[in-house]
């Protein structure tokens, strides 16, 4: 086990765009909330947000908060950053708890990377990005 820990880029490096299908995602994180669209006709879950179910073709949404729990799907550590030589980061794909099989794209903080695996119990937390935005990462669950 090694003192490095893995973080996020800092907040003025990350900049988002948004449009009427993901804007109601980041306006629930800005509240330190993880939600999932669910489609409102069949149920299915998808991420990311998109204007129609893969499923069932409906538009019909609902937003569904979700406990902010998940499991890493997949994983790689990147050590240095173009400007940044001494960060360390762990881009995930989690599985979310609560909703199906949609995964969302995010990092692992707070963590030795070595300690990383598949199937590590993750729990949300929201870090500052620009422009007010919050951009929910993970970290290893508590208990």
């Amino acid at each position: 086990m090694s003192d490095l820990r893995a973080t996020t880029l800092p907040a003025e490096a990350v900049h988002i765009t948004t449009n009427s299908d993901t804007e109601p995602f980041w306006e629930y994180a800005k509240e330190g909330k993880l939600v999932a669209l669910q489609c409102g006709a069949c149920g299915h879950f998808r991420m990311p947000p998109t204007p129609f179910c893969p499923e069932c073709q409906s538009t019909e949404k609902n937003w569904k908060e979700l406990s902010g729990r998940g499991s890493v799907y997949s994983y790689a550590v990147v050590h240095g950053f173009p400007g940044l030589p001494d960060i360390t980061l762990v881009g995930a794909v989690v599985s979310l708890d609560g909703a199906g099989d949609a995964r969302l794209v995010t990092n692992v903080v707070d963590v030795d990377p070595s300690e990383v695996q598949i199937g590590m119990e993750l729990e949300v937390t929201f870090s500052p990005i620009s422009d007010g935005w919050q951009l929910p990462v993970f970290r290893p669950a508590r208990g």
